[in-house]
């Protein structure tokens, strides 16, 4: 298998709650000072620390590893590319989130709303 087929297959993550630095490093093929690296560049990955100091990465800590992998290595971002990219990302997420919120609020009631009136209305007449 040629080293750019290797690369573009997203490896599997393993049904764990934390993974150590070294977990990381290895189902990303990175050495664990790119990761260190990555966190001082990008905000939003933030492993939590032990008691005793080590890198305790989440799920969604190693799912945003692999897609800034992927922007840097396979799509060719720099840095600064990649992280105003995932920037803009969330930002969209989170207004598709609200609109979301705000079409519950105010069209998910309304049924319900006309439902009850319909009853008050029985109970007058």
């Amino acid at each position: 298998m040629s080293e750019a087929a290797a690369t573009s297959q997203v490896p599997e993550i393993p049904d764990k709650l934390f993974f150590r630095i070294g977990e990381v490093s290895s189902l990303l093929g990175l050495e664990p000072y790119v990761l260190r690296y990555w966190e001082t560049e990008f905000p939003s990955l933030a492993p939590k620390k032990s008691g005793t100091g080590h890198r305790l990465y989440r799920r969604k800590d190693v799912e945003l590893l692999l897609k800034i992998k992927h922007l840097l290595y396979q799509r060719r971002f720099t840095i600064d590319g990649a992280r105003q990219y995932l920037h803009d990302e969330s930002r969209q997420s989170h207004q598709k989130e609200i609109k979301q919120e705000q079409q519950q609020l105010f069209l998910d009631p309304l049924p319900e709303i006309r439902k009850q009136l319909a009853e008050i209305l029985k109970l007058l007449r």
